[in-house]
């Protein structure tokens, strides 16, 4: 028997007794560890669960919805066969704080692993990330960015799977608490998902053990991550951190694949999960808990990479690329020969291997067995499902509602070229071009080649997948619950922009302190936001993670970071758009509402300004821009097309423009009217160039105008403003901005950081 001291744990008081009066004794320190994990806000959400009960996540392109370890929606048919589009949602926050390549590359590790649980190959990575001050090159800012990309990068390029979407803000407030938000998607026949529990008749199976031998690293990950970070802790924060091996992961992939062929060759039906938080312990007690069913596991069974280590080391420590299978004993053995023998495992690295460690048993209890003495006794059910804590909020203040248009003495010229040097606007390809964004030859788009990127997973096929991230910072901090909305309308707006229906939703939802009134209050006006917009738009929730006491010792929290995934279908890729100008001649259209509203703007950070009156959203108007985007899409009548977000309209411009200035390619400029022409006055000059209302901007061949003027009819808020030209340059009415020198200014800020 053992104290929460001894134990060394983060259960509170109250969780203590309760769990002592349950058992009837005082736990082990085993069991104390296995709590500790099992009820961490990581582990159990026992602060948010019941609050994301409102979010919308029935649809009809809804497979599965958050049940499991990922998502999944329809894609569509080819050949008879329905397919699945897998997607996960997951943050590796504090671990990338603290080691930041180590951190950020088993968060794209455990994140794959969601979805090659479900049977599905996994196809794709995007990364949406927030990062600190990284002027000053010494800072441990610039290297918790720097090393987290890196770790990112060297993971996914190392397993084949390419990185497609993804965003980045930089703000002080994230000094102390990075954000590492990764996604990953897979493809699946739908009458082939395998699912994250012990299936139906599973009483008397194995539980089959796959991958890295088990060795103290990630021992404590789930409580460290449910904890605020304090320096002064660095010893046993980095302790708390797993170590990747994305070579052995890709040969696991590779293997889980082959046994997947297995047991569709036989029709099987079996459960497979991930091993995240919470290691063995998390994952075996979940599995066969979510069947109706108990575990006993033998844990000297389990493959080491060291002698030695404690039980509650072995249990519950979160060693990096392992899998638990429950599989019917007569098919165990050929499943450890293709893991162990045609992949083989053993020589891939060091123990390595796939074992049989437990038996899924139908009395539900949750028994541990080390060195023939049972170190954990429990119901499995009050370790996997029962704890809950009702937290008192405080909502916060709506943004005020006032409009009114702005005036400055700064010349147009110096404001775009300020505007468009912003760290949340000027070009991330010094960073997105450390990933590999075409490999497996299915990428049909590219980070950088649109507002989205677009894969053809299925061979042969005409169907398409894009995927969108979106969620501003400068935003939350002025209203959490209309910026949680635009972080859906931005992520939805980018796969509409590429030519995709939008079919569904993720969210990685990152806060501060829960314990405290105001940032609980955040959290809960966001999850209004978010379902609000969700509605709206048809596009519901099939899979999310909630990340918790982002704060420093000091108090120091993140603003409220909504982070939002949106996924597209397309029916025939034939039909994407991208974002380059592609002529000189083309119409220009603005699709969208200008409002007097600059709160959150780049604009108003450039002028060191701070009014807090951010866009509202119109949502029959903006479905009605979506409709009319699409059908021209389909109707092949977009030449380009790109959502208006960061730095508003003049920087959407530029970022069409840009591409056409490669050498050995011919120039693409734009000549636009002064604003007022088209809004008749509606905004003012600046909030029509620089307001972050969204909407698009689409180009349309001269000969297809009344195509799409035809499109428009029943449309509002479609103003033709402009067109392309063969001259190099922005020109606004009768001004006329440089691009080579706006691309240079666009440019250069992030090669000093991703040199």
């Amino acid at each position: 028997m053992a104290s929460a001291e001894t134990a060394n744990v983060a259960l509170r008081p109250d969780e203590l007794r309760r769990i002592a009066e349950r058992l009837g004794r005082e736990p082990s320190v085993v069991e104390l560890h296995a709590f500790d994990a099992q009820w961490s806000e990581h582990c159990s959400y026992k602060s948010s669960r019941h609050h994301l009960k409102t979010l919308p996540t029935d649809g009809a392109s809804v497979v599965l919805g958050p049940a499991e370890d990922s998502g999944i929606l329809h894609l569509g048919e080819h050949d008879g066969e329905r397919y699945g589009i897998v997607i996960a949602h997951e943050s590796h926050n504090h671990p990338s704080q603290v080691v930041p390549f180590e951190g950020a590359a088993t968060g794209i590790g455990g994140i794959v692993r969601d979805v090659l649980c479900m049977g599905a190959e996994v196809i794709a990575v995007a990364d949406p990330l927030r990062f600190g001050r990284v002027d000053d090159a010494q800072s441990h800012q610039r290297y918790v960015a720097q090393g987290a990309v890196d770790g990112i990068s060297a993971y996914g390029n190392a397993i084949g799977v390419p990185n497609i979407a993804g965003d980045v803000y930089f703000d002080e407030r994230f000094d102390d608490n990075c954000l590492v938000n990764v996604v990953a998607m897979g493809i699946v026949k739908e009458s082939e998902i395998i699912h994250s529990y012990a299936p139906k008749g599973a009483g008397g199976w194995d539980i089959v053990l796959v991958g890295k031998a088990t060795d103290p690293s990630g021992f404590g990950g789930a409580s460290f991550s449910s904890l605020t970070l304090d320096a002064a802790d660095e010893a046993s924060n980095k302790g708390a951190v797993q170590v990747p091996d994305p070579f052995l992961k890709n040969v696991l992939m590779r293997a889980s694949y082959r046994v997947f062929g297995y047991l569709r060759e036989r029709k099987l039906t079996v459960g497979f999960k991930d091993l995240g938080a919470g290691g063995i312990m998390g994952c075996s007690a979940e599995i066969c808990s979510a069947g109706g069913y108990g575990a006993t596991i033998d844990l000297d069974k389990v493959n080491l990479a060291i002698d030695g280590l404690k039980p509650e080391v072995i249990a519950v420590g979160e060693t990096q690329e392992r899998l638990i299978w429950v599989l019917p004993p007569e098919i165990t053995a050929d499943v450890l020969r293709i893991y162990n023998e045609e992949f083989t495992l053993p020589q891939i690295a060091h123990n390595a291997r796939a074992v049989v460690i437990g038996t899924v048993t139908d009395e539900t209890r949750y028994v541990l067995r080390h060195h023939g003495e049972t170190v954990m006794d429990v119901e499995i059910d009050f370790l996997t499902g029962s704890i809950r804590d009702e937290l008192p909020y405080a909502q916060p203040a709506p943004s005020a509602a006032e409009e009114r248009p702005l005036v400055t003495g700064v010349q147009l010229d110096e404001l775009l070229e300020r505007v468009l040097a912003h760290r949340d606007v000027c070009s991330r390809e010094p960073l997105y071009r450390r990933y590999d964004s075409v490999v497996r030859g299915c990428t049909v788009l590219p980070r950088g080649a649109a507002d989205a990127g677009v894969l053809a997973p299925v061979p042969g096929a005409p169907l398409g997948v894009a995927l969108g991230v979106a969620g501003n910072p400068r935003y939350a901090k002025l209203d959490p619950r209309l910026a949680a909305e635009h972080a859906v309308y931005e992520a939805v707006r980018r796969v509409v922009a590429v030519g995709a229906r939008p079919i569904g939703l993720t969210d990685c939802l990152n806060f501060g302190n829960p314990r405290k009134p105001d940032h609980l209050g955040e959290f809960v006006a966001s999850i209004a936001g978010l379902a609000q917009a969700s509605a709206a738009f048809d596009a519901p929730y099939v899979s999310g993670n909630v990340s918790l006491y982002n704060e420093s010792a000091g108090g120091k929290a993140i603003p409220a970071s909504p982070i939002v995934a949106c996924v597209g279908a397309i029916e025939d890729v034939a039909h994407v758009v991208t974002m380059p100008l592609k002529a000189a001649g083309s119409v220009l259209y603005y699709i969208g509402r200008p409002q007097n509203a600059l709160g959150g703007s780049v604009l108003l950070d450039v002028l060191g300004r701070h009014e807090a009156v951010l866009p509202r959203i119109d949502y029959d108007f903006a479905a009605a821009q979506h409709a009319l985007v699409l059908n021209a899409a389909r109707a092949n009548l977009l030449r380009s097309a790109h959502q208006v977000g960061n730095g508003g309209l003049a920087t959407a411009l530029c970022e069409m423009a840009f591409p056409t200035l490669r050498r050995g390619r011919a120039p693409i400029g734009v000549q636009i009217d002064e604003p007022w022409q088209w809004t008749h006055g509606a905004v003012g000059d600046l909030e029509a160039l620089f307001a972050e209302t969204g909407g698009f901007v689409v180009e349309i061949a001269a000969a297809d105008v009344e195509a799409f003027e035809g499109l428009a009819d029943d449309v509002e808020g479609v103003w033709e403003i402009g067109v392309t030209t063969d001259q190099p340059v922005l020109a606004i009415d009768d001004e006329a901005f440089d691009l080579h020198r706006l691309r240079d200014v666009w440019s250069a800020p992030l090669r000093e950081v991703y040199p």
